[in-house]
């Protein structure tokens, strides 16, 4: 296998969506922490976007394709892109509809896009 630039952009995706998918699990952790109650979500991309957790996700597969060019990885980043764009996509209509004052701008995936 020769390393090429594309094999270090790879790293960076991978750690970056390790990072990112972490981080965001954190906060949806700790917003459960003395409540049961759901609670919009905020700070770090979910201003943005209801399911940052799953856009870090998708990074960080893509980061594994880029590493890898590899089939296999390419076929799993495909599902990936398509089963977690589907289900933010339901998330969104969900919080929309449980919550009258949800912020109208948050998109499900990808901020100012989808």
């Amino acid at each position: 296998m020769s390393v090429d630039i594309w094999f270090y952009i790879g790293v960076v995706l991978f750690i970056t969506g390790i990072l990112g998918n972490f981080l965001h699990h954190k906060t949806l952790a700790d917003l459960r922490k003395n409540t049961l109650d759901y609670i919009i979500p905020s700070g770090g991309l979910f201003d943005l976007v209801i399911c940052p957790h799953y856009l870090f996700e998708i990074i960080t597969w893509l980061g594994i394709f880029m590493i890898s060019r590899h089939l296999a990885s390419l076929l799993i980043l495909i599902f990936i892109v398509g089963y977690l764009t589907a289900r933010s996509i339901r998330t969104l209509k969900w919080y929309r509809e449980k919550f009258t004052g949800f912020p109208p701008q948050r998109k499900a995936l990808i901020p100012y896009i989808l």
